[in-house]
């Protein structure tokens, strides 16, 4: 069974930063892609960052990128996301999802395991 922690979340003023981390157990983490998903109070979960098997390849929503950073360290079984310029807007709850293939991907249903979210709050 594929077990997702994530930590690092907390409040912050605007303009502030915060590192979030998922630790993953239960399968070959070097063999999947990664993401980080969110939702804000009210809307749909939203794609947010996807990082590959090797962590060569990236990429991001429209809203987070420049100031937000996926990446991985295949030997802690870890996936992190480094947050910066942080904005009220990116309030929300922030969940780490493990991939069935190795490359990147937006689409929710990528994604067979699913942490239990971590709330980031950005204040103005």
């Amino acid at each position: 069974q594929v077990q997702l922690v994530e930590s690092g979340g907390g409040s912050v003023q605007a303009g502030g930063s915060l590192r979030l981390s998922c630790a993953s157990s239960g399968r070959t983490f070097s063999s999947y892609a990664m993401g980080w998903f969110r939702q804000a109070p009210g809307k749909e979960r939203e794609f947010a960052a996807s990082i590959n098997w090797s962590g060569g390849s990236t990429v991001y929503a429209d809203p987070v990128k420049g100031r937000f950073t996926i990446s991985r360290d295949n030997s802690k079984n870890t996936v992190y996301l480094q947050m910066n310029s942080l904005k009220p807007e990116d309030t929300a709850v922030y969940y780490c999802a493990a991939s069935l293939f190795r490359s990147t991907g937006k689409a929710g249903p990528q994604y067979a395991y699913w942490g239990q979210g971590t709330q980031v709050t950005v204040s103005s």
